[in-house]
Parts: C-alpha cells; sequence; structure tokens
C-alpha cells in the first residue's frame, strides 16, 4: 500500500533522459527499503547512489546479506543503482573485498572512494608519491571485480583532491577504468571560483567517471568569518551552463548525483529523523532541484 506521505508516480508517467540523476542516499537516511525507494522514484530521479558505509543505509560489515535485498528493492520501482558510497580509503579498509565482491554480483560498477589527507609539515610532493602504491593495490583489487573507484573531490585544507589538480599527478599513471575521479562542481568551485575548476576538470577530464551537482555562496558567519555557505540548487555560485556544456563536450554519461547539503533538517546530514522540518517540505525541495538540474541538463543537451 502506497504512504499518502511520499511522492508517488506511475511506472508509464517516468520520463526518459538522457542523462540519469541519482540522489544521494544519505539525504535519505530517514526512510528505510521500500519508503526510500517509493520516494526517490515519486520525486523524480532515476536512481540511487546508495550509501554503503558506518551509520548507512547498508553497514559495511552487513554489505552481504544486506545489500543485494535493498538493491533489488531499489530496482523493483524502476530505478538503478549506479553506484555506492563506502568508506574506503585503500585495500587495507575492513569490509572492502566484501563490498567490491558483492557490488560486482549485483552489476553495480562505481562505488565513491577518497579519505586521504596530507601530514603537516612534510612535502606534498613526497607524499603523493608515497599514496601511489597504495592506489596501486586499490586499482588491481577493483579490476578483478571490474569496478570504478570514484575519488571524490572535496574542499578544505589538508585534503588530498581538494585542488584536485593532485588527482591528476595520482592517477595519471593507472587505468581510469579502475580509479577515476568523482567531479564534485560546488566543492570544485569553491576551490577555485574563477577559473581554477575549468582547469582542474580539464586536467582530470580523462580520469571523469562521476559528476556530484550542488551549490553554494561565500557569507560571513556570526563571527564576521567567510564561510562557503550551501544553497538550494540555482542559487549559488556554480557556473552550471558552462560547466554542463563542458561535460557534453567531454562525453560523460554517469553516474550523476545530485545532493542537498543545504538546511533541510536531519536530510542535510543524513541523520535518521527530519527534526523541524516535513517530509513533504524536503520532497519538495528536492524535487525543485531536481528540475533545476534537468533544465541545465537540458540547455546542454544531456
Amino acid at each position: 500500500m502506497l504512504n499518502p506521505a511520499l511522492p508517488a508516480r506511475a511506472a508509464d508517467e517516468k520520463p526518459a533522459h538522457k542523462l540519469k540523476v541519482a540522489i544521494f542516499s544519505k539525504h535519505l537516511q530517514f526512510l528505510a527499503g521500500e519508503e526510500m525507494a517509493q520516494a526517490t522514484a515519486g520525486i523524480g530521479f532515476d536512481g540511487v547512489d546508495l550509501t554503503v558505509r558506518k551509520g548507512g543505509h547498508v553497514e559495511p560489515e552487513r554489505v552481504r546479506q544486506d545489500l543485494p535485498p535493498l538493491v533489488g528493492i531499489i530496482r523493483k520501482h524502476g530505478l538503478e543503482v549506479p553506484m555506492i558510497t563506502v568508506d574506503i580509503v585503500d585495500t587495507q579498509t575492513p569490509f572492502a573485498e566484501d563490498i567490491l565482491k558483492t557490488m560486482a554480483s549485483l552489476g553495480i560498477r562505481n562505488y565513491r572512494w577518497g579519505g586521504l589527507r596530507y601530514e603537516e609539515g612534510q612535502p606534498y610532493a613526497a607524499q603523493l608519491e608515497q599514496m601511489k602504491p597504495r592506489i596501486a593495490k586499490l586499482a588491481a583489487l577493483n579490476s578483478r571485480y571490474q569496478a570504478c573507484a570514484m575519488y571524490h573531490t572535496h574542499s578544505g585544507t589538508g585534503v588530498v583532491g581538494a585542488s584536485i589538480w593532485d588527482l591528476y599527478v595520482l592517477l595519471k599513471d593507472f587505468d581510469p577504468h579502475a580509479v577515476g575521479v568523482n567531479y564534485d562542481a560546488g566543492h570544485a568551485t569553491i576551490e577555485g571560483g574563477l577559473g581554477g575548476w575549468i582547469n582542474s576538470f580539464r586536467i582530470t577530464e580523462p580520469h571523469l567517471r562521476g559528476i556530484a551537482v550542488k551549490d553554494f555562496i561565500w557569507a560571513k558567519d556570526a563571527g564576521g568569518n567567510w564561510q562557503a555557505q550551501f544553497k538550494p540548487l540555482g542559487e549559488g555560485m556554480v557556473h552550471f551552463p558552462q560547466f554542463f556544456t563542458m561535460v557534453a563536450d567531454s562525453g560523460f554519461s554517469g553516474p550523476l548525483q545530485l545532493h542537498f547539503e543545504y538546511p533541510l533538517g536531519g536530510a542535510t546530514d543524513g541523520r535518521a529523523t527530519l527534526g523541524n522540518i516535513t517530509k513533504e517540505e524536503v520532497f519538495g525541495a528536492m524535487k525543485r532541484d531536481l528540475g533545476k538540474l534537468r533544465g541545465y541538463l537540458a540547455q546542454a543537451h544531456l
């Protein structure tokens, strides 16, 4: 029976899109199983970037038992699972091979990878060279399971991949089908708002395997300090028309993920409860942003 609090959509109403859009399931952590899949389909998404990590929809130690039935539920609703988001940093991450083996058995070929950091006071170039053997081992493991690890580009101090150029140094000699980049347009613009995001996109384009979408502005906090504040899509500083024209020229085919990092109660941070906001308000915001994203994609013929 359908839950009246969830958005519903008939199967024959589902439109065809050239570039499919998945929701990052962190923002639906207050829903599980059927409810999560039903909401995703009702909002209008094509698929789910599923959290398979501590506190996610699937706990890493339960991946063999819990991922297959959940993927089955999602697919039953006409949705895809083009990727999963995990806590894998390298081959030493607990349950890494269990995760890869299980996703491969389900035909899922992409997962979001990351978490490398620089040690303060040590030369960065030398640290990058020291990271390469770890990446080589991960690439080899991925190749065994025909999987691709897509390094997510966060912003921040000491974060490997923040500038994105360092990912070129790390990945340029590895097979892009085994290790690639999940290019976050919002974080890339935070780190290089004028032209840096263009340069970083171009240099890592051969390893581009995923794209995450979010928007932001610079604003002062209560203490007068400048901070990046995430905003609904189209209300921030990310140059989406120009960005998606570049994406179209690159031949990118997905997975494309939409994130909701601006204030949406517990949905923002991946909490199990929403707090002082209703499901209807959350779904409405998600549907609005998805519509805005579809508009940008249509302009770029994607």
